[in-house]
């Protein structure tokens, strides 16, 4: 099954499969941002980040595989009267054109080898001085019911992103129990890992 055809079976349900508020850590972190710069979320889904972000002022752009998704992310701006970028496209085809001020992402599902090709994109993205963060399962979210892939391949450990990134300051790497309550998708005791970067 594509990206594409599984994102659109998830997000072809009534409703917001990850409710409508930002992503807890993501909302703690945008003053970092610089109001001058783009924004850019990747695999943003529904939009409840890029909605948030654009709310408080910032060009956002945002990109995901799901064109259901990206619908409802456009219907979703158009009720805060609220303008985003959008691109229906899998982040494995993506190709960097633009510079950004910050990158962001919650909960991206992508196998060992995508993560790595897609980290390098993002860091060669960012302007100098610009912001990665993002927050993710980790590999040991298979012993909690609270969401995301029953694959390890798809989460997330500390070393992926250690061996990332060499080009830029890592503020925050680490792996933590948090509460979630993000819709039906996310809910109850998960293990994240959630990291601040910041281009040399």
């Amino acid at each position: 099954m594509s990206q594409q055809a599984f994102w659109n079976e998830k997000f072809s349900r009534e409703g917001y499969l990850y409710g409508k508020e930002p992503n807890a850590f993501l909302s703690n972190c945008y003053n970092n941002f610089i109001k001058s710069e783009r924004i850019l979320c990747l695999g943003e889904g529904e939009g409840r980040n890029a909605i948030f972000l654009a709310k408080k002022g910032y060009e956002v752009a945002a990109i995901d595989a799901s064109d259901i998704g990206l619908k409802k992310l456009e219907s979703f701006a158009q009720q805060e009267h609220v303008s985003v970028t959008t691109r229906c496209q899998d982040l494995n085809e993506w190709v960097p054109n633009k510079k950004y001020g910050a990158i962001v992402f919650s909960y991206l599902h992508l196998l060992d080898n995508e993560k790595q090709s897609l980290f390098t994109k993002i860091e060669t993205s960012l302007i100098h001085q610009g912001f990665f963060i993002a927050e993710v399962f980790s590999k040991n979210q298979l012993n909690y019911s609270s969401g995301g892939p029953k694959d390890a391949e798809l989460l997330y450990s500390i070393e992926d992103f250690k061996k990332a990134f060499k080009h830029c300051i890592i503020h925050k790497l680490e792996e933590v129990e948090v509460e979630l309550d993000e819709g039906k998708g996310h809910k109850g005791l998960a293990s994240v890992i959630r990291i601040i970067a910041q281009r040399n």
